[in-house]
């Protein structure tokens, strides 16, 4: 098994209990970097360092992919394997890129992932700033999905957002909690819980 642990936005104190389990737990912890290394290094100093360039070079890019999953895969086969990533590993994060060449050569090998501190949530508070209604996130990009909260009347949600040209919708419901529920696509209930999620896309 592969994990990918989100380490936070960059106080080694901001790491979540569980990912300082996983990462004292497991058989082999990856980072990309320096600075990934210098936030596990507290929990697991024998963390080895991967080379994952900032670079527009997209077939340096996929080598360097190549190289990694290659040394990751030996030991996520046999036991499990954590890949530490800066913020949270969903969010604009090469964890992806990295995970469909393990599933393209090693199927066998599972991968999850276990969420972290974020960058947008770590803005708010070193910035004093309350967030108490809608916002929008970018990375400069045209946005293809859109995330709503508190979604009590998903079924009606995804009817205006499929207007809006969303065709994929996704509903978490009481995330964590108990009686929790993921409904998808045609699936969605009329009504949900105020602990609702709705994710679409394009």
């Amino acid at each position: 098994m592969l994990i990918a642990v989100g380490l936070g936005p960059g106080d080694p104190e901001l790491l979540t209990i569980k990912a300082v389990r996983l990462l004292r737990e497991a058989d082999a912890v990856f980072v990309p970097g320096e600075m990934a290394y210098n936030l596990v290094e507290p929990y697991r100093s024998d963390a080895v360092t991967l080379d994952f360039p900032m670079t527009s070079d997209e077939s340096y890019i996929e080598a360097c992919m190549e190289e990694n999953a290659k040394r990751i895969a030996p030991y996520a086969m046999k036991g499990t394997a954590i890949f530490g990533i800066i913020g949270d590993p969903n969010f604009f994060s090469t964890f992806s890129r990295l995970t469909a060449i393990l599933k393209r050569d090693h199927p066998e090998i599972e991968c999850e992932t276990v969420p972290g501190i974020s960058s947008i949530t770590a803005f708010a508070s070193v910035a004093g700033v309350p967030i108490s209604r809608s916002f929008s996130v970018s990375d400069g990009s045209d946005p293809d999905v859109s995330i709503t909260l508190k979604v009590r009347h998903p079924k009606q949600a995804a009817e205006r957002l499929r207007g809006e040209g969303y065709s994929e919708f996704i509903l978490v419901e009481r995330m964590f909690m108990e009686g929790m529920a993921v409904f998808s696509g045609n699936e969605l209930p009329d009504e949900s819980s105020y602990f609702s999620i709705l994710y679409a896309r394009k």
